[in-house]
């Protein structure tokens, strides 16, 4: 997977992987990343992202990545990675966090990482990135959530710092929250 993203990065992830806010010409690049992720959770057993599969993407990708809310990763010119990072809380962020905090939150979904990458840190490093590797005014900590049941995921963001903060319930199921301050 390539995409055509312009040369001006802004930063690294490690060496060899950089960092771009994603440009409207990523959009097919990153929609096939998601939409292969979607595929291999559907072989691993999950219905998470299933949407995407026909078709439905809940977090409007396109026009995220057009409001600068989307970060890709690549290497080279292979895109090996990517995250939202959304310092307005959408509908579901409200919707499971209530009405606290959301002025000083960035949200953090859809980490993809390309299955070819799979098993070398890489999702990790995109977290811990987006807890230290980019700032925004006014903002001192990143939120996420993921399915409660998945213990392997949990277990996961706990082990990048992230403190669980409950768990919220809506009829699609029950969803660990995570918090975790943002360093400089």
């Amino acid at each position: 997977m390539s995409s055509s993203s312009s040369n001006d990065h802004i930063g690294y992830l490690s060496p060899g992987i950089k960092v771009f806010q994603a440009k409207p010409e990523d959009t097919e690049a990153v929609l096939q990343l998601l939409v292969r992720t979607a595929e291999w959770l559907k072989s691993m057993g999950s219905t998470q992202w299933s949407g995407l599969l026909q078709g439905q993407d809940s977090h409007n990708t396109p026009e995220a990545i057009k409001r600068g809310e989307v970060y890709i990763f690549k290497k080279k010119s292979v895109l090996v990675g990517m995250v939202m990072l959304m310092q307005k809380a959408s509908a579901w962020d409200i919707e499971l966090w209530g009405d606290e905090g959301h002025e000083s939150s960035v949200y953090l979904h859809r980490l993809a990482i390309n299955r070819d990458e799979a098993g070398k840190d890489l999702g990790r490093q995109i977290v811990n990135w987006a807890g230290s590797g980019i700032h925004f005014a006014g903002k001192d900590r990143v939120r996420l959530d993921c399915l409660a049941y998945h213990e392997k995921l949990n277990a996961f963001y706990t082990s990048c710092g992230y403190e669980w903060k409950g768990i919220a319930s809506n009829p699609l199921g029950d969803f660990s929250k995570y918090e975790k301050s943002v360093t400089r």
